[in-house]
């Protein structure tokens, strides 16, 4: 989902635990109501502005995306990962998923009503998080959806920190810094959540969810 070295490691990392990882996440949205509320307003806004088809980027196993079909959207899902995306087609038949790089959709131009890109962004090196975004900006469609999801740094002047990730290398992110990134390429942001983490998580990172907008046409 980066550059070409990353995304090998990334890969086989992810290839690595794909079993372990979807028993550990199959379920994890029945504990996640807010995350369960922001997935629905991302689905009416989109049904709103036409339904167009919708990409679960770095989708793992395809719980998410049968989630997103199930708020009524046409979704599909695309990872890195050849052995996520077996368990994903084992588990939902009925759904579209494709071995893919974030950085090199295989998708034509202006064609996705949304985007989801869930803890996805988090495993490209920073200087490739760019061209990654521009990608996402090529495939959606005008007035197109992002729903983008990652954690905070704690000091918003600094763009992004690495830290310890249990699968692969990753990056926390400067909320700022990423929707500065997206309005370059016509993607503008129209709400923020944060979530603060809870005392009992491994993680002590704030979660946002960053929600855009692609330009629409005239």
């Amino acid at each position: 989902m980066a550059a070409p070295d990353a995304l090998t490691a990334t890969r086989e990392a992810y290839d690595a635990v794909a079993g372990t990882y979807a028993d550990m996440f199959r379920e994890s949205l029945r504990e996640e109501p807010v995350e369960r509320a922001l997935l629905a307003a991302f689905a009416e806004t989109v049904r709103a502005d036409g339904g167009g088809p919708v990409a679960d980027l770095g989708c793992g196993p395809g719980h998410v995306t049968a989630h997103l079909r199930d708020l009524g959207l046409r979704a599909f899902g695309v990872d890195a990962s050849p052995e996520m995306i077996e368990l994903a087609r084992r588990d939902h038949p009925d759904l579209r998923f494709d071995i893919g790089s974030m950085a090199a959709l295989d998708l034509p131009g202006g064609t996705l009503g949304g985007i989801l890109s869930r803890w996805s962004i988090i495993h490209t090196p920073p200087a490739e998080v760019p061209a990654v975004l521009a990608e996402f900006a090529r495939v959606l469609a005008p007035g197109g959806r992002l729903t983008l999801s990652f954690w905070a740094t704690e000091d918003p002047s600094v763009p992004s920190r690495p830290f310890d990730h249990a699968v692969a290398p990753a990056h926390r992110w400067s909320p700022d810094r990423l929707a500065g990134l997206l309005r370059e390429h016509g993607v503008h942001e129209t709400s923020r959540t944060y979530q603060e983490p809870l005392p009992t998580d491994r993680r002590q990172f704030r979660t946002v969810h960053l929600l855009a907008r692609r330009t629409p046409a005239p």
